[in-house]
Order: C-alpha cells, then structure tokens, then sequence
C-alpha cells in the first residue's frame, strides 16, 4: 500500500483529497496545524486503520520514520476577505511562511523519501490579468507589496523554490493553479460561495464588493481533486505547472442572484467598496490539464451548487 502525506489535510480541499485517497486505498497522513483548517472536515477519517493525523505546523520541521510515496502541500490560508480572521489579509505572515519556509521543508521532506512532491499554488499568481482566459505562460500582473501580495507573492515562492528542486535536483515535482473551488466542508471565511449562501439561507443581506462585474471560473471541488490526483500520478506533469479549474465564467453579481435565487432567499443585495487589488477576471485555460492529464470538469454550476447549498443547511 503506498503512503500519501496531505499537508493542510483538514482544510476543505485537502480534507476531500484525503478520502478520496483513502477510498483508492492509500494509507494517508493527513498533517494540518488547523489554523484554517477544521478538525470536523477528517473526523469521519479517525477511526480509519489507513488514516493517521498530526496537528503540525509545516514551517517546522516534521520527522517522519514511515515510507512516503506522495507529498501534496495544500497548507496555506486561501481567503481573502479582510472581514474574517482566517483570511490570509489577517493571517499574512503564516501565509508567507506556510508558502515559502513550508514548501522548503516539504521539499526536503520529499527529497529524503525520494517522493513525488505536489505544490498547489493559485490562480492568484495571476494577480489581476491583463489577458483572459489565463494560460500557464502568462507571467501575471502582481502588485508586488498590496495587501493580497502576502498569498499571490507566497505561491510564486512556492513555485520558484519548487521548480528549484526540480532543476538542482531532479525532484519529481509538479505545480498546480488552482482557480476558484467551491463545494461541501467549505468554511464560512468570507469566500464568495459560502458567504453568499450563508447569507441567503439565513435570508440576511448578501454582500457585493464592488458593482459585481468581476469574474470568477468556479470548479466543483469533487473535479478539482480528481485533477490533483491525475496530476500527482501522471508522469507526463514532472516538471510542469498546470491550470486546473473551470472555464465556465461568471460575474460575481450574477453569482449571488443564482444563489438566491437557489435558496428561495429573501436576501437584498448590498454592495461595498471593492478590496484592494481585486482580480477583474478570473478565466482559466485549461489545454494543458486536456493535454496532459486528460481532464475537465464534469459537474456543473447548478449540480455543484446544489450540494454545496444542502451541505450548508445540514450544519
């Protein structure tokens, strides 16, 4: 049985990584310091015989005695929404030191157990684009020091230092950008799928940041961890960096009407000031994902936020 270490395995989609893992029968070690991540998202893992968990910090070291065949890094604060303590505006030096200290760390980790080693960076790294869709070979356009460089410039150290170990080393690694995601076990951190679903279903005000006109691509998180998986395994991504997302593309606005629309919710829309350096699209291409990993999203908007909505109301 091969062993694959999910780091920030509590978060919502390591957590929906791991027991997709489990059910392909891997032994998993699930590592997470919980900061974002929620003990909730693995408790139905506990008592699994192939499934362990430590509460850990990636940017400190971790000795691991058993075989690891799989290192995936998804240790990282994701939102970013000033208003909620978990986003990565508030939590901005872990954020930079789960992506550059950690990814080191893993790294070195996945060097001593000759593993193959998966870093999900972001869409982020795109910044706010001056082309849509977003190819890997477009090189973003970042503020280098706002208030979000904290994630966006924390994945593009993640990349470097990865692709560092690729060419010093000849490490099996793979980087993938992850654009928007969406689905059950999300937590309410101020993303505009759980924030705007918790609203309608409790029929509070919906917040809008600015007019609504920015869009995003949203991927079903089921799709999402199949892509990872592929991505992980195939050798054909040694080496590469790979969009995985949806190209379906909507505006913000648009988004929160479906939702209330879904939820039969009384809900008013309100807008405020839209955040600093806040992306205007959000389009992923995703011919190299076709290419290499023979994969695109299967499960649609409505689907997708259907489940995402039932799981809302359950808790």
């Amino acid at each position: 049985m091969q062993t694959a270490a999910v780091f920030g395995g509590a978060g919502f989609v390591g957590s929906h990584l791991c027991k997709s893992l489990i059910k392909d029968n891997f032994s998993v070690l699930c590592v997470d310091n919980l900061i974002t991540g929620q003990r909730k998202n693995i408790h139905e893992f506990l008592n699994n015989s192939n499934f362990e968990f430590i509460e850990h910090d990636v940017t400190k070291l971790l000795k691991i005695s058993k075989k690891i065949d799989f290192v995936f890094h998804l240790a990282s604060p994701a939102s970013p929404n000033k208003n909620n303590p978990k986003s990565y505006i508030n939590k901005p030096v872990e954020t930079l030191l789960a992506n550059s200290l950690g990814t080191y760390n893993l790294l070195e980790l996945a060097k001593e157990k000759n593993a193959k080693f998966l870093y999900t960076s972001s869409s982020e790294v795109y910044g706010d684009p001056a082309v849509s869709p977003q190819s890997e070979d477009y090189f973003g356009n970042v503020n280098p020091n706002g208030v979000r460089s904290v994630y966006d410039e924390g994945k593009r150290f993640g990349e470097a230092i990865t692709m560092a170990y690729f060419r010093k080393y000849g490490l099996d690694i793979r980087i993938i950008r992850i654009f928007n995601t969406y689905g059950p076990k999300m937590a309410d951190d101020g993303r505009a799928v759980p924030q705007f679903i918790a609203s309608a279903i409790k029929n509070e005000p919906i917040t809008v940041y600015g007019q609504g006109f920015q869009t995003r691509s949203l991927c079903y998180v089921t799709d999402m961890v199949d892509g990872i998986k592929l991505a992980m395994v195939s050798d054909k991504s040694k080496g590469k960096v790979i969009n995985l997302g949806n190209p379906q593309e909507l505006t913000i606005l648009n988004l929160a009407k479906i939702i209330k629309e879904m939820t039969n919710s009384k809900s008013e829309i309100i807008f405020e000031e839209l955040p600093e350096d806040d992306p205007r699209k959000r389009k992923p291409d995703i011919s190299e994902a076709k290419k290499l990993l023979n994969w695109e999203p299967k499960v649609d908007l409505e689907e997708g936020l259907t489940k995402t909505i039932e799981y809302f109301k359950s808790q």
